[in-house]
């Protein structure tokens, strides 16, 4: 089992930054894709970024030019560093891992519990 543990949400004024942070810890396991998503009350669950074992990344249209994503693979630990924030990005914001375990073929996807990002205007 992986264990994925979000931190760093809170509140912050329109044009504020926060850095996010998701620590992987548990299992054997060989961690690929890492991403954010993120909930706001009443709508669907969202991609925000993803970034690869080999640091390839995507962005949603809405956070491009203001969010960036990172990770350190010697600490299994990923970041998302959000600037210029708006009202509309608050929300849950949810880590997500996939891999494998090592000598298994089959893919797993872990998620984190949340961390709260709230934006006032």
């Amino acid at each position: 089992q992986v264990h994925l543990g979000e931190s760093g949400g809170g509140l912050v004024q329109a044009g504020g930054s926060l850095r996010l942070s998701c620590a992987a810890s548990g299992s054997i396991f060989i961690i690929g894709t890492l991403g954010w998503y993120r909930q706001a009350p009443g709508k669907q669950r969202e991609l925000v970024a993803t970034i690869t074992s080999g640091g390839n990344t995507n962005y949603a249209d809405s956070v491009k030019g203001r969010f960036t994503i990172s990770r350190d693979n010697a600490k299994n630990t990923m970041y998302l560093q959000m600037n210029s924030l708006k009202p509309e990005d608050t929300a849950v914001y949810y880590c997500n891992a996939d891999g494998y375990y090592v000598g298994q073929p089959t893919l797993y996807i872990y998620w984190g519990r949340g961390t709260q990002v709230t934006v006032s205007s």
